[in-house]
């Protein structure tokens, strides 16, 4: 197929590797989302926070200093009996405290900014998900893709923050105590300080880097062990039919045990990395003290200056510290949010044309013209179907199982495009309209009906959720589900359960039916519609179906015969190719494959 089936950059599963893009066009990717276009009201909170965030060093670099004139005063028989040491030690307190509140003053302003760019990502992410062709989301592990969004959308609040507001501010400080330390100590201070810091940085970003394999190889088997979870959790019932709990604990297990062994070599090398961090602050801390306390016994310097020195130094060293934990954490969050940026390049593979204008329903007359699918390049599905459904008929296709009904519907939808053919609405193309346009005038009722975990009210205002409540128990009316809700004690409230497994298979299928009425499209689609239904409920909702589809274009895809007698006409699909073709009492007179199966169903009804 045309399409690629994976976001660009992942390898086969793309929920168990991350992408190798690298991390600046990750923090390329982010940028837009943090000065976004057409909002000075977040740039101007981003730009005042940048301007704190500068003032707040400037007073945290200069507090020493209020310190050191305090140790000098005190240290002076002179100026001990004044009150100038005891106001300096204040305005050291106070200057403490203001570069701690314009810190959180900066925070605040900055939060509605940031979180505007964490709803963004994630908005544009759901977006996107939902805008992949069913191709990637047949192929996709839920737990895995949850757990890797989940974690990508973390990411990027604590890139945000920190890269902001701790990496940036400690760069300005290590300049501002750099600059300090050449002018008030001398040139020799400043070197020993930029090589600490550079050894620092340096020995972090060797062996974070060494430890990154470590983070990759957590998060695969993170989401391995989750999507187990999710599988095993949402398959409850197949479980406990083959009484198969142990086996699903040993698999869940098996990955818990491959993330345990990746985690326990990720915190190794996290200790090696904290005690080689440790060991050069400390020698730099040792170095430092040592050349002021000679400067101070060659009365160069004063007692305050060795203060000072040793106040700059903690001061520094304390958010380098944090430095590397913000580096380590920096580090994981873009590996975090490669795989999150990796989704949103994923290829749509059904993707409306620049020019694409909405369907414009008239009639209603559909038509296949020549189609030709295949899932797979080496095996086609549908050779050269043609057929047309006129303005207000309704036509069925029937066929043994893998025959290609379904895919028909997908085709409709435009899930998939075509190879070669065209499949037209009243003349339009439905690969030159836009698919919103076209989605919205087709019901359908699946044969797989997946629920949400709501109210019944809810799912059936799922068709048109602008509906008023009088038009929502209209709908159940028709589909013969009214009854049934009337005998819950919660009655429209009733939550259905997951995928609405709380319902039985016919009582989810009448709730779909239900939900397309209200949508009342110009063109229905039933696929295999009361498959789940037996025979007494069938016979009770066909009469509304018939109700519901007279006057609409209606294509049905049927196992059951039955169903489908009064169809202006039925065609037979067998091995992707229409075989027979024409009204019930023609297609049995005829004697071929529909007289055969319709025998085998009437024999196996007996």
């Amino acid at each position: 197929m045309k399409g690629q089936l994976m976001p660009k950059g992942l390898k086969h599963d793309p929920l168990q590797n991350s992408p190798s893009a690298g991390h600046w066009p990750v923090i390329k990717r982010l940028s837009p989302y943090l000065w976004p276009k057409g909002r000075p009201d977040l740039r101007w909170r981003i730009a005042l926070s940048l301007l704190l965030l500068v003032g707040a060093k400037v007073v945290t670099v200069y507090t020493p200093f209020f310190y050191k004139a305090a140790i000098d005063g005190l240290s002076n028989p002179a100026q001990q009996a004044v009150a100038l040491p005891l106001l300096l030690l204040v305005a050291y307190g106070v200057a403490r405290f203001g570069s701690v509140a314009l810190a959180q003053i900066r925070d605040a302003i900055f939060a509605k900014a940031s979180q505007h760019a964490l709803r963004s990502v994630a908005l544009e992410t759901f977006w996107h998900l939902h805008a992949l062709s069913l191709r990637f989301h047949l192929e996709r592990q839920t737990g895995g893709l949850s757990r890797a969004i989940e974690r990508g959308t973390r990411a990027i609040d604590f890139l945000l923050r920190f890269m902001t507001f701790n990496i940036v501010p400690t760069i300005l400080e290590l300049l501002f105590v750099a600059g300090v330390f050449y002018v008030h100590f001398g040139w020799q201070f400043a070197v020993v300080l930029l090589i600490s810091v550079a050894a620092y940085i340096g020995f972090s970003v060797m062996i974070t880097e060494w430890r990154t394999r470590f983070r990759r190889t957590m998060n695969a088997e993170d989401s391995k062990a989750n999507s187990r979870a999710v599988d095993s959790l949402l398959n409850f019932e197949t479980v406990k039919y083959f009484g198969n709990e142990a086996h699903e604990a040993a698999r869940y297990d098996k990955a818990l045990a491959r993330y345990q062994d990746a985690a326990v070599k990720s915190q190794s090398s996290l200790s090696a990395l904290n005690a080689g961090q440790a060991l050069i602050i400390n020698a730099a801390l040792a170095s430092v003290m040592v050349m002021t306390a000679q400067g101070f016994l060659a009365d160069r310097l004063t007692l305050g200056d060795v203060v000072l020195a040793n106040a700059l130094l903690i001061q520094l060293f304390v958010p380098l510290n944090l430095l590397g934990f913000v580096y380590r954490e920096i580090k994981q969050s873009l590996i975090d949010m490669e795989y999150l940026f990796g989704l949103l390049d994923a290829d749509r593979e059904v993707a409306d044309k620049p020019d694409a204008k909405a369907l414009v329903v008239g009639g209603a007359r559909l038509s296949f013209q020549n189609v030709c699918f295949g899932y797979d390049a080496r095996r086609q599905v549908l050779h050269d179907i043609s057929f047309e459904v006129p303005a207000g008929k309704t036509v069925a296709i029937v066929g043994p199982s893998g025959a290609g009904k379904s895919t028909l519907s997908r085709i409709l939808y435009r899930f998939y495009d075509i190879e070669s053919g065209h499949v037209q609405i009243d003349g339009q193309d439905i690969r030159d309209v836009t698919q919103a346009s076209l989605r919205a005038a087709i019901g359908i009722v699946p044969q797989d009906t997946v629920l949400f975990n709501d109210s019944i009210a809810y799912n059936i205002r799922y068709g048109r959720p602008d509906a008023r409540e009088d038009e929502v128990y209209e709908a159940a009316k028709l589909s013969r589900i009214d009854d049934f809700i009337a005998r819950l004690p919660d009655g429209y409230d009733t939550r259905v359960g997951e995928r609405g497994l709380k319902l039985s298979g016919g009582e989810k299928q009448r709730v779909a039916i239900a939900r397309t009425i209200l949508k009342d499209p110009p063109i229905l689609l039933l696929d295999e519609a009361t498959s789940a239904l037996d025979t007494r409920t069938e016979r009770e909702i066909q009469d509304a179906i018939e109700r519901v589809a007279r006057n609409r274009t209606t294509l049905v895809i049927a196992h059951r015969l039955s169903t489908v007698v009064n169809a202006d006409e039925i065609l037979v699909l067998d091995e992707g190719k229409i075989i027979e073709r024409g009204r019930h009492e023609t297609l049995l007179q005829a004697g071929g494959a529909y007289a055969a199966m319709w025998q085998r169903q009437q024999e196996s009804a007996g």
